[in-house]
């Protein structure tokens, strides 16, 4: 493998996709990427139900554990 010409940079697979990607959205390396609006933010309560549903899923795994009170 000769070396690459002075200044220039070695392209790998993902900077190619990068390069030949028309809609940055709709790349094929990324499989869950949803187009919002610039200003969007989560709102506090799906915070909120993954802390309920983590702690829920804590205390039923611990529940299992032996010699709890």
């Amino acid at each position: 493998m000769s070396a690459p010409a002075s200044g220039s940079k070695p392209q790998t697979g993902a900077i190619a996709v990068v390069a030949d990607a028309t809609d940055p959205a709709r790349r094929p390396d990324v499989l869950f990427r949803v187009r919002r609006d610039e200003d969007h933010q989560v709102s506090a309560w799906w915070l909120i139900g993954a802390f309920v549903g983590v702690s829920a899923v804590t205390v039923f795994l611990l529940s299992f554990v032996p010699g709890g009170a």
